[in-house]
């Protein structure tokens, strides 16, 4: 844990997340299909790709102009790149190198931002990181949000993640890097599942969950109470719940603001209590709770 540690100094990452999962998160559209039997026939419909992933909000966040650039927050040494899917997606995505030369490392800071908005408005945040740890920072816009084609689901948002992985990897300013994959809230759940799938190849060296869930069915009474009755009918899962105990070779920072509106920091230590008592893991398990910060600024 200190080695990752080393790689993100703790002051920076205590400044990061400006648009995450609350944005408007989560909808319910209710349909009385009859008049005799309300509580029957009311049918509720969960539209997965407007609702569970908000990513018109905020408004103009699909257009070139909603979509910030690193050259207007200072940052002058970066690419601004498209990345294809196997499954043909053309995925967005920002790589700024270290400012700072004399302390650039041989580290990849893979970023999975949090629900709503896109990859423009988490460029501080990578440019914090990249200042303080002098690292690469590879920031990827998941489909259908930001500039990126296509409809977000969490089995395409997973193929997203795995296609920025094997980029990072073959990229010739980041190929042989030490990677640290750091998500915030349903990007902590993207980060996780990944992380699993891909900690035998020995180059991802430490996983950062900001404010994330341990499910979508236990986040959705919290960040929407009507429909707390209504959760189990969302199969979208990213239960990273059952995928920690999976991963045995990589240490795990979790970062968690106390006041959080949208994941309460009771959900997050229990989520944290969790992972610390499997006996897959033979890493350390680390947190960092910061009081004052809620789920956008944690």
């Amino acid at each position: 844990m200190s080695a990752l540690l080393g790689y993100l100094r703790i002051p920076a990452l205590a400044l990061s997340g400006i648009v995450t999962f609350a944005s408007g998160a989560l909808y319910w559209k209710q349909k009385l299909v009859s008049h005799t039997d309300r509580l029957r026939d009311l049918h509720l419909t969960l539209r997965h790709s407007e609702i569970i992933y908000p990513r018109y909000l905020p408004s103009g966040a699909r257009t070139e102009e909603g979509v910030p650039r690193p050259n207007q927050f200072g940052v002058s040494d970066y690419e601004d790149l498209r990345i294809i899917t196997p499954d043909g997606e053309h995925l967005s995505a920002f790589l700024l190198r270290p400012s700072n030369k004399g302390l650039s490392k041989k580290v990849t800071v893979l970023m999975f931002h949090g629900n709503a908005g896109n990859i423009g408005h988490r460029i501080p945040i990578g440019k914090i990181i990249e200042e303080n740890a002098g690292c690469y920072i590879f920031m990827l816009e998941y489909r259908g949000y930001g500039l990126s084609t296509g409809d977000p689901d969490e089995a395409g948002i997973k193929i997203d993640a795995q296609t920025a992985l094997d980029y990072v990897r073959q990229h010739n300013d980041t190929q042989g890097n030490d990677i640290v994959v750091y998500g915030q809230s349903l990007g902590g759940a993207v980060a996780a599942d990944l992380v699993a799938k891909n900690q035998g190849a020995k180059d991802i060296k430490g996983l950062i969950l900001e404010n994330t869930f341990a499910s979508l069915k236990k986040v959705i009474p919290h960040a929407f109470p009507p429909a707390r009755y209504l959760a189990p009918l969302c199969h979208q899962k990213w239960a990273t719940e059952e995928i920690l105990p999976r991963i045995t070779e990589v240490p795990i920072l979790f970062l968690s603001g106390l006041k959080d509106e949208i994941i309460p920091y009771a959900l997050s230590f229990l989520f944290l209590s969790f992972a610390k008592q499997q006996q897959a893991f033979p890493h350390e398990v680390a947190p960092l709770c910061m009081p004052k910060q809620i789920h956008h600024m944690a």
